[in-house]
């Protein structure tokens, strides 16, 4: 209910008025049954604008401390990150990587929308980066479609450190769905795992016209804040020197 609300009466027509956003492909979303939304992931607006832009509901997957925190504060983050979609998983562990995984299936299967960004995190520099396998496992296991989307115009409205929201327009732009269930069965091998995710992030590069960097965000990250960089817009000289490495495949075989 409160989730409504947010979208139609409360935030929803706020972000469209600073915003315009518009959405192109929206055929390509099922009206019904569980499916992955893919996700490039420019900036924290993405969880906002895509998910307005959807006309079935989002779910995403969230870190518990958005849930538990204490006093008045704690309780109206609590009631926000509900209100918008998410659902809290423990990601402080591998055991509890898993238990993540199983609740995304579990969503998929109960026939939800699952918003996932196979990066694992926010681009540092606006490129697209080595996608994670466990939105590959999920697919398998909840035999769903993956569909790609691509977020255009919301590293503008939050750029990465600002709090503020500054308006510009946004694009959401929907592929066309992927399809895995030829691997049916095979949920766990890792080689079929990475060679799905590698032609998902190839949907993503081509969908949002990224450039594409074979290793993990976070990796990068890591680097950049132990040079004492700042996130945005750095590239060290080995990043550089990775620009020729290869392009996700084409299509997982």
């Amino acid at each position: 209910m409160f989730y409504w609300v947010l979208k139609h009466i409360l935030l929803g027509p706020l972000m469209k008025l600073f915003c315009r956003p518009r959405i192109e492909g929206v055929e390509n979303v099922p009206e019904r049954g569980g499916a992955i939304l893919v996700s490039n992931h420019l900036a924290v607006a993405d969880s906002f604008f895509m998910p307005l832009m959807m006309p079935r509901r989002v779910t995403f997957l969230a870190k518990r401390e958005y849930f538990t925190g204490t006093g008045v504060k704690g309780k109206l983050q609590k009631l926000f990150f509900t209100g918008v979609g998410q659902v809290p998983i423990d990601r402080s562990s591998g055991t509890a990587a898993q238990a993540a995984l199983d609740t995304g299936v579990r969503l998929l299967r109960e026939g939800k929308l699952l918003g996932i960004y196979p990066e694992g995190t926010r681009s540092p520099d606006g490129r697209l980066y080595k996608g994670k396998t466990g939105v590959a496992r999920m697919a398998l296991e909840a035999n769903v479609p993956v569909i790609p989307i691509a977020m255009f115009g919301t590293d503008k409205v939050n750029p990465i450190g600002s709090r503020m929201w500054r308006p510009h327009k946004v694009l959401v732009k929907v592929g066309k769905p992927l399809d895995f269930s030829r691997y049916e069965g095979m949920a766990g091998d890792r080689f079929v795992e990475r060679s799905i995710t590698d032609e998902i992030m190839y949907a993503l590069m081509e969908l949002s016209g990224q450039e594409y960097v074979d290793v993990y965000a976070a990796k990068v990250k890591d680097e950049m804040a132990a040079k004492g960089k700042h996130v945005a817009g750095w590239r060290s000289p080995q990043e550089r020197a990775r620009d020729a490495e290869r392009i996700p495949d084409s299509r997982a075989s």
